[in-house]
């Protein structure tokens, strides 16, 4: 029997691969795939640790680009 937590991981990976699947394909078409592409990760992120280190090297990477920007 499937468990409720399975279930939940199981659908927390379908819809958080599907909008960072958006966002990548946003990177050649036209629209903001620097906005869907966090989101995508975040979602998974709540489930997924791996999801969570590459969406804490995203943060950092805008963090130094703010930086060297705004200097």
């Amino acid at each position: 029997m499937i468990r409720l937590r399975q279930i939940k991981k199981i659908v927390v990976a379908v819809i958080g691969s599907t909008i960072l699947l958006i966002g990548l394909l946003l990177i050649v078409l036209p629209g903001p795939a620097f906005i869907v592409i966090p989101i995508g990760l975040g979602i998974l992120a709540t489930e997924f640790i791996w999801a969570r280190k590459l969406l804490d090297k995203f943060k950092e990477g805008l963090k130094t680009g703010k930086d060297k920007i705004f200097k």
